[in-house]
């Protein structure tokens, strides 16, 4: 393969089996910095032997909807629904809606994009959220946005008319930017709760929105929409303010950090949030394979050659094998 080469990287971060077909040579183990996902997972406790043996109850689902609304500020209990992962949101949603004009402020997540196309509506990335008035039947916002870590002031979201769609995925370290707090009419938050509690493989995450809306998201995925294991941990984290509150301040100083080194290596910091930082260079190609073949995965787009987005090493020794591997 080409070095430098982008046709054969994969859609998204964390294909670890991948880079070591890329990178043969490269040792053992791998960092994994391809992906925005907290490096520190929340401590849950086991959960009991039942959740394992018994399909989740209704009445524990709800506790799970009601802990999620008090931790994002949604209005009540009946404005959020749990859902296995923002990623089955994603590709749920557009085929809950007639087709129509579909605007995607970009560039962002691929995915939303790709979902709404699939599902036979007509899809345009615009640049900004100005304008957009009566021209699209749904506008999809990612705030903060990824990869470029954009924020939108929730007040100008909230002014946005038709049917919204707001990623938040990363809005647990930017929670002055959620709008969760505030849907109405066919607005629809997605909120995920792997990436800030650092438990992706858990697949779970909410929809906030007007009771009506999350009605119907409940509906599309029945009776046991996430699982037993799912339930507990979300509980358990989700009332933990405590750790959040901790967590969010350890998230600053470490991408602090971060950004010293890529600073030390001549990367400019375009964008980012306090799980990631995107960075733009001329040398991305190389600094690509560089560190591939130091056994560090970054994230690189096939849109933007010049990007580069690096998620938190997690403790001193990883950030120094980083710093070691772009000297």
């Amino acid at each position: 393969m080409a070095a430098g080469s982008l046709a054969d990287d994969p859609a998204h971060g964390g294909e670890l089996a991948w880079a070591r077909r890329r990178f043969p040579a490269a040792g053992a183990p791998w960092l994994d910095l391809s992906t925005g996902i907290n490096p520190h997972a929340y401590p849950f406790s086991a959960p009991c032997d039942t959740v394992w043996t018994r399909l989740p109850e209704s009445v524990d689902i709800a506790a799970l909807n009601e802990v999620a609304a008090v931790c994002y500020g949604a209005a009540g209990v009946e404005n959020v629904a749990a859902v296995p992962g923002v990623q089955a949101l994603i590709q749920l949603l557009p085929r809950l809606c007639d087709p129509g004009r579909v605007a995607v402020v970009g560039p962002t997540y691929a995915e939303h994009a790709r979902a709404w196309a699939a599902a036979g509506h007509a899809v345009e990335i615009v640049s900004g959220i100005s304008n957009l008035v009566n021209r699209f039947d749904t506008i999809v916002v990612t705030n903060p946005n990824n990869p470029d870590g954009t924020c939108h002031a929730p007040d100008l979201l909230a002014e946005l008319a038709g049917r919204v769609v707001i990623d938040e995925s990363y809005t647990d370290v930017a929670s002055e930017f959620s709008l969760a707090g505030r849907v109405s009419g066919q607005t629809l938050v997605m909120r995920s709760f792997g990436k800030f509690y650092g438990l992706p493989g858990l697949r779970l995450g909410f929809a906030v929105a007007a009771p009506d809306v999350t009605a119907r998201v409940r509906e599309a995925f029945g009776p046991w929409p996430v699982s037993g294991p799912a339930v507990a941990v979300g509980r358990e984290a989700l009332a933990d303010a405590a750790w959040a509150d901790a967590m969010r301040g350890q998230l600053t100083g470490e991408i602090s950090a971060l950004d010293a080194v890529l600073a030390k290596a001549g990367l400019g910091v375009v964008g980012g949030t306090d799980l990631f930082r995107l960075v733009e260079s001329h040398q991305a190609d190389a600094v690509f394979e560089r560190l591939g073949n130091h056994g560090i995965l970054v994230r690189r787009f096939v849109e933007q050659p010049g990007w580069l987005r690096f998620g938190l090493p997690g403790c001193r020794t990883s950030l120094a094998r980083l710093e070691k591997a772009l000297a």
